[in-house]
């Protein structure tokens, strides 16, 4: 298109979808160099929104902060979307104070609040315990003429509920939801598997999948995962692994994330003979394991006290990933380096911490609190303490996704 002048006119709209696809596929240093080049008749505030956009997903936040001024001092702020992906980046960074202010300026700015601001607002009322709060929220969201409350309102209510341990307010609101879906929307369903997982309600787990799979002629990868998400949480394994099979039986690509679960829950209980026999079995299956399949076998081989076989397996995990989607999580890299401790096996620790250092994770914080660079054996803090698991945000990804649409 940019290449022949005399056929297509390049908007501001173009190029800032075109600035949003550069961040995604070759990151934000990218999209800012491609934004300062732009001649001043395309930077506009659809494409300071689509850098904006880009920070935000990258949580850049002091960049974010500057940029948001900048649109304020060009007046750019007049409609609710630079708001909601200010609004989705504090909640990702658990700032909630930052989300009211927002909300607040856009009141006193006389914006109008669509469905996103609220839903975002919603959350993080939720997120802060404040069951009155959200319920105030909510209250003045029905009241606003503009406004028809969506799937992912009730949703993100259940959600919050479900944190504070309402489960029947929960409940209340996912059939709601389910109320509310609309077309042949498929991702609703998931949130409802998922969300009536966490309730330990297997009953509605298995009410909803019969209702999804009778609209729909075929299920998605995410729509498996859900479902053997949620009966790998209520302990129903035999139900997991019966609709495992299934999955094999009619997925059109394969998706190691889903026999990962089984995985996990193999791994919980103690089963590891388990987790290898069922490894094979997947393998069997055309399945291809990924970075956390051979993270997990590792930790299958570590409590059997397997230095060798572990340390292959966490070799393999570095082999196999080819993205910023797979980190070595902490808490089982210090597992593997005390057994080595306790097997007076340090040669295999050195071999771990030099696949550390090669993938330039020794100068991240998470991983230098349990190594040494020059003494392996001497930074083995208790594996209790390490958590590697508080950067998961799913909470707020379903609206992250439908702001992120609406851009």
């Amino acid at each position: 298109m940019n290449n022949r002048p005399e056929r297509f006119r390049i908007s501001a709209s173009d190029v800032a979808i075109q600035l949003d696809l550069i961040a995604r596929v070759h990151g934000v240093s990218s999209a800012e160099g491609f934004f300062l080049n732009l001649t001043n008749d395309l930077k506009d505030k659809r494409t300071y929104g689509a850098l904006l956009n880009a920070y935000v997903h990258s949580r850049s936040r002091e960049k974010a902060e500057s940029l948001l001024e900048v649109m304020r001092s060009k007046m750019y702020l007049i409609h609710p979307l630079p708001f909601n992906l200010m609004m989705t980046l504090y909640m990702n960074l658990k700032d909630y104070d930052k989300v009211d202010m927002l909300v607040s300026e856009m009141k006193k700015k006389i914006i109008r609040l669509d469905i996103y601001t609220y839903n975002i607002w919603l959350s993080s009322c939720g997120s802060q315990g404040s069951v009155e709060k959200m319920e105030q929220v909510f209250e003045q969201m029905s009241k606003d003429p503009t406004i028809i409350p969506n799937w992912s309102t009730y949703s993100t209510m259940a959600a919050m509920y479900i944190k504070m341990e309402l489960f029947e307010k929960a409940q209340e609101c996912l059939k709601k939801a389910e109320g509310r879906i609309l077309g042949r929307d498929k991702i609703p369903f998931h949130y409802l598997l998922s969300l009536y997982g966490s309730v330990g309600n297997k009953d509605e787990v298995y009410r909803v999948w019969n209702n999804y799979k009778s609209m729909f002629p075929s299920i998605p990868n995410l729509g498996y995962h859900a479902v053997i998400s949620s009966l790998v949480r209520m302990d129903d394994i035999e139900g997991a692994e019966k609709l495992y099979e299934e999955w094999v039986s009619v997925r059109s690509s394969d998706d190691s994330r889903i026999g990962n679960l089984l995985i996990i829950w193999y791994l919980k209980k103690g089963k590891s003979d388990k987790v290898f026999s069922f490894f094979e079995h997947m393998t069997r299956g055309g399945g291809c394991p990924n970075s956390t399949t051979w993270e997990l076998l590792s930790e299958g081989h570590i409590a059997e006290k397997r230095v060798s076989e572990a340390l292959s397996c966490l070799e393999k995990a570095f082999m196999t990933s080819n993205s910023n989607s797979w980190k070595p999580k902490p808490i089982k890299l210090a597992a593997f380096l005390k057994l080595c401790q306790d097997e007076d096996d340090m040669e295999s620790a050195k071999v771990l911490i030099e696949l550390l250092r090669k993938s330039g994770y020794h100068n991240v914080e998470a991983y230098a609190a349990i190594i040494s660079k020059d003494e392996p054996s001497n930074r083995i803090e208790n594996i209790d303490d390490v958590d590697s698991e508080n950067m998961d945000d799913d909470d707020s990804q379903v609206l992250f996704s439908q702001v992120d649409s609406s851009f």
